[in-house]
């Protein structure tokens, strides 16, 4: 494959809002050792992108400075050592970050190949909120069949994907989101229980629906006042898992019941994460998400499609939280 010695990219050149991005041109990049080159066919939108944008979340060392956690696209060039790719493969990936462009690096253990069913576009929604839930609710949150678990936000990307693999590893599932639509769709995609949290008091609803025994997991990505909410309806020996603080991430805890419950509080970042962790997500998924996946027993929900250069609109649509699922831009062939 003859490779362009430039390519097309979203920059930004100094943080703030959306219009901080600009179409630019960059050297294509050269995978090295264990990497491969992605020539992106489409790229998934989400908020780290927004807080990178604004300033406030830097890549990690060594990562590029263009925004874009996720692509779906054709392995273009491969790296010293990497045999598990070749040129030609359709694959999807976890990126540190460059998805914004024609032409993305990512370590070839972080690509995943299209599941069978699913177009470039349904593929490039995948890997951020797949990788996302699966590490923070079953490999750290370590959800069980039969357990209760809530998820906050369950409209977004994290949160559809959230419900359906809550549901098909056997929990019940309860979510919270702000209009009716959206927890219509919330329902439609497995949740037992969505709460509009616009009209209801959720912690009242939830603990309506679970009784004394409470919520054993829950997913937030809200923060701020939520903490100590989660907490009030988490059961004995149940685990909070934060992802986000949208609401803030200074709070103000009364921690007695936590102690007395044996309750766990945990939280992460994926983009920090070490690549061999990346790694063992990855190969976790192909072997016990993708099967679902190509079965249509999961579906990635796809809002709304962007051109590339239509970043600064894709990025608006995703601040006015009037979407559900993904939001996906095109680039190469899509």
């Amino acid at each position: 494959m003859t490779l362009p010695e430039k390519m097309t990219v979203i920059e930004v050149p100094e943080p703030g809002d959306a219009d901080a991005m600009k179409v630019g041109s960059r050297p294509v990049p050269t995978p090295a050792a264990g990497e491969v080159l992605i020539a992106v066919a489409a790229a998934g939108v989400n908020r780290p992108d927004i807080v990178q944008r604004a300033g406030h979340y830097p890549p990690p060392p060594g990562a590029t400075d263009l925004l874009g956690l996720e692509v779906s696209g054709t392995i273009a060039a491969v790296g010293a050592d990497v045999a598990s790719w070749s040129v030609g493969d359709p694959v999807c990936a976890l990126t540190p970050g460059g998805g914004y462009a024609e032409y993305c690096v990512v370590p070839a253990a972080h690509c995943l190949p299209i599941p069978a069913g699913c177009d470039m576009i349904q593929a490039a929604a995948l890997p951020e909120t797949c990788f996302t839930v699966w590490h923070n609710v079953f490999q750290r949150g370590r959800l069980k069949a039969g357990e209760t678990f809530l998820v906050h936000g369950g409209s977004s990307g994290i949160g559809t994907t959230a419900i359906q693999l809550a549901r098909q590893f056997g929990a019940r599932v309860v979510t919270t989101a702000g209009s009716a639509e959206k927890c219509k769709v919330c329902e439609e995609l497995g949740a037992d229980l969505a709460i509009n949290y616009r009209e209801k008091d959720w912690v009242e609803a939830v603990k309506d629906f679970v009784g004394k025994k409470g919520v054993d997991l829950i997913l937030d990505m809200v923060g701020g006042d939520y903490v100590q909410k989660n907490l009030s309806v988490l059961a004995w020996d149940g685990r909070l898992v934060n992802i986000a603080f949208l609401k803030g991430a200074k709070v103000e805890l009364n921690l007695g019941l936590f102690m007395i419950k044996r309750q766990t509080l945990t939280a992460s970042t994926l983009r920090a994460q070490s690549d061999e962790s990346k790694a063992k997500i990855a190969q976790e998924l192909r072997e016990q998400v993708w099967p679902l996946i190509a079965t249509g027993k999961i579906k990635p929900v796809i809002f709304q499609t962007f051109p590339l250069a239509e970043a600064a609109d894709a990025h608006r649509l995703m601040e006015s939280s009037n979407h559900i699922g993904k939001i996906i831009l095109l680039v190469n062939g899509c």
